[in-house]
């Protein structure tokens, strides 16, 4: 069975720092590129970055360059989303995705930047 698990949220002040991992299972991890998306309240669901299968190369989005990093451990089948300098405009829901979950998305983990 193909499965994401998403977890490593939570409260976090501004300019503070969390790392979300994302545990696969049910097909050859190291074979596929992995992406984080996160979904706003009220706002259409975002890519955040992603990073390749057999290079692990990385791309970010802009309102995230320079203060997330995405990264990937094949021998866990854990892929990470180290986030540094939070804002408040990075609260959101955040899933973890790659190709074998066709159409379906996992639980998420909840991210809230706030005082």
């Amino acid at each position: 069975q193909v499965q994401l698990v998403e977890s490593g949220g939570g409260l976090v002040q501004p300019g503070g720092s969390l790392r979300l991992s994302c545990a696969a299972s049910g097909f050859a991890f190291s074979s596929y590129g992995f992406s984080w998306y996160r979904q706003a309240p009220g706002k259409e669901r975002e890519l955040v970055a992603s990073i390749t299968g057999a290079r692990g190369r990385t791309s970010y989005a802009d309102s995230v360059e320079g203060r997330f990093t995405i990264s990937r451990d094949n021998a866990k089948n854990t892929v990470y989303l180290q986030m540094d300098s939070l804002k408040p405009e990075d609260t959101a829901v955040y899933y973890c995705k790659s190709p074998p979950m066709g159409l379906s998305w996992g639980q998420g983990t909840s991210v809230t930047v706030s005082t």
